[in-house]
This record gives structure tokens, sequence and C-alpha cells, in this order.
């Protein structure tokens, strides 16, 4: 008599690895998905003192024409250049949300909320749906 694993024997054990891999796969995937939203908010959040100290020294938000650049370079139609004390985010900072796209500046807010909106459009991509980060989210 042979002695050895019968091909119904290794098929469960491979079911069983594959549930378990395919577990661990999904619970990674939530908690990618998770720290992805969390970091845009965070950077937002940032962007958001970054620019109410731009606010503080000129007078005004950056306009949405300057964007987010005005925090990085002084914009050349400043009344008073000697008051940007910038740059108030280093040029080599992410410009892009965790999904790949650009960080969205308006000014004056369309949103209602503040003088400005600074946003990400979350993970779908696409302005003005649920899934959009901005400063006046509550996360």
């Amino acid at each position: 008599m042979q002695k050895g694993f019968t091909l119904l024997e290794v098929m469960v054990v491979l079911f069983i690895l594959v549930t378990v891999a395919a577990l661990a796969v999904g619970a990674y995937q939530g908690q990618l998905a998770q720290a992805k939203r969390q970091s845009a908010v965070v950077y937002i959040k940032g962007l958001a003192s970054a620019i109410e100290l731009f606010e503080l020294n000129i007078g005004r938000p950056p306009t949405s024409d300057e964007g987010l650049n005005a925090l990085i370079a002084a914009p050349g139609d400043l009344s008073n250049p000697a008051k940007w004390s910038g740059p108030y985010i280093k040029e080599t900072v992410q410009t892009n949300d965790p999904w790949g796209n650009s960080y969205q500046y308006v000014c004056p807010s369309a949103r209602g909320k503040g003088n400005y909106d600074v946003w990400s459009w979350g993970p779908d991509g696409i302005n003005e749906t649920d899934d959009d980060i901005g400063q006046w989210t509550n996360d």
C-alpha cells in the first residue's frame, strides 16, 4: 500500500489556503482604502492651514486663478509683494491626492463654508460625488 495524499486531500488544502489568502487580501484592501482617505484628509487640512497663513499675510486667500501655486511662489500681481512670506508649502510637496488626481481649489467658496474650497475628488476621481473629500468634511 502506497502512502501519500489523495487528490481530494490536496484540493481541500489548496482551497483552505486560497480562502485564507483571499480574506487577507480583502482586509488589506480595506485598510489601504481607509489609509488613502485619511491621508487626503490630513493633507487637505495642511493645505487649508497654509491658505489661512497666506490670507493672514496678504489680507485675502489666493484667487482661483492663482490657485495652490500661490502657496509656493508669490503671485505676480500682489499689491504689496513684501507681505508674501512664503513659501507656505514646499515645492516638493505632493500636488496629487492618493488616487493620482490634483487637489482642487476655488475662491470664493462654491460650497458656502468659508472663503475658499480645497478638496480631492476622492477614490472615484469624479467631482461633486459623495466620496469627495474637502475641508468641509468631518473626517
